[in-house]
């Protein structure tokens, strides 16, 4: 979708707010200028001036105040912002459509389910009495059963915020045998960078008490870290002008913060990003193809609502395709649950319905494999998933 228009108008109107702004300052401070120098004219005037020498003064700063226009200066450029204003919202509702539900299609959902992705999305986020009146509303209690995995990794996240590691390396130690069979090295992470904290902090004689503790069990099979750590000791005090110097930056922190929520997660069975989030962001995406393929439809008076497939692609990022997606080379149609993919004896892939024309409905009869010159049966066709 074009936004580069919408985006100019509300450019707009922020531009001719200051402007409006600043005129009417600006006349502001012009009658105000013009009535104190009056008003000094007046009062440097002998007691015994005449009624009119005043009547003269006020006619005179009269005749400026007509002069200036104030209202019609602050009625221009009101009328200007008014504009500005009345254009963005009209061109918001001619470029987005309001109603979104007509493009929602009917779906039988699990209620339950569902209900669980959201109390769970609420906890992962750590809104946890958020989480907890959901649950209570919903009458879902086995969702709360999520909260206390996450209440943990909640507050590993926050005290890693604090630079302080103590819960991330107790968790790591408690679940050391899960994560080396996930092939994980999260563990001499954590410690690696609680090494450099206490060498920053507390200097090298702690440092090298804590690496003889915690980090000698990774020297055989991390010998080239180990290495540069024990070669950090040597920089004691000035580590931010040594060769390690990098090993100081902030970006160790986020990406260690995200790869213990990537772990965390695995080890409780959750995907590493909220699938509320993912739906949502997913639906956002493919939104306006489906609200233009609706106007289409309701254009030619035809419903799609009810339609097993939708009639054209909707194309989403490589971060929402989380499943292959097999389009028959010979048909050119997606494989479905009635029409799934089958692998034929030479190694190639086609849809079953390809395969029945090639065929022609004779499961006995061979077939030559449109792009080799091998000669297939139908009873040798395996079917690929669905």
């Amino acid at each position: 979708m074009e936004l580069n228009t919408i985006k100019e108008a509300f450019d707009r109107v922020p531009k001719k707010q200051k402007l409006s702004s600043s005129k009417s300052q600006e006349i502001v401070e012009q009658i105000e200028l013009e009535i104190e120098q009056a008003l000094s004219r007046i009062q440097s005037i002998d007691d015994t001036a005449s009624q009119t020498d005043h009547s003269l003064i006020l006619g005179e700063l009269k005749a400026k105040l007509k002069e200036i226009t104030p209202l019609s200066q602050l009625e221009a450029t009101q009328k200007e912002l008014n504009v500005a204003l009345s254009k963005y919202p009209k061109l918001l509702e001619k470029t987005f459509n309001p109603d979104i539900s007509k493009a929602y299609r009917n779906v039988d959902f699990d209620i339950h389910t569902v209900n669980q992705i959201i109390a769970s999305h609420f906890y992962r986020e750590g809104q946890f009495d958020l989480g907890d009146c959901f649950v209570n509303e919903a009458a879902e209690p086995e969702a709360q059963a999520a909260k206390s995995s996450f209440s943990e990794m909640y507050q590993i996240l926050e005290a890693m915020k604090l630079r302080n590691l103590e819960p991330a390396l107790k968790w790591a130690a408690c679940n050391h045998e899960q994560l080396k069979q996930n092939g994980s090295d999260i563990e001499l992470k954590l410690h690696r960078l609680q090494f450099v904290e206490i060498l920053q902090r507390k200097g090298r004689d702690e440092a090298l008490k804590y690496a003889r503790t915690f980090l000698t069990p990774f020297a055989t099979s991390h010998m080239a870290e180990f290495q540069k750590l024990m070669g950090c000791l040597l920089w004691a005090g000035k580590l931010d002008s040594s060769p390690y110097s990098e090993l100081l930056s902030p970006m160790h922190w986020d990406k260690l913060s995200e790869e213990v929520t990537r772990h965390f997660c695995n080890l409780i069975g959750q995907s590493f990003e909220s699938p509320l989030s993912v739906t949502i962001a997913a639906g956002v995406q493919g939104l306006p193809t489906l609200l233009k393929l609706m106007n289409v439809m309701t254009g030619k008076k035809q419903e799609w609502q009810t339609m097993k497939q939708l009639p054209v692609p909707v194309d989403l990022d490589r971060e929402f395709q989380f499943h292959s997606i097999f389009v028959c080379p010979v048909s050119r149609d997606q494989a479905s649950e009635e029409n799934p993919p089958m692998l034929l004896s030479c190694g190639h892939v086609l849809c079953k319905q390809s395969i029945t024309k090639l065929s022609k409905n004779n499961s006995t009869r061979p077939f030559k494999c449109p792009y080799c010159p091998s000669e297939v049966e139908v009873g040798q066709c395996r079917q690929l998933f669905f």
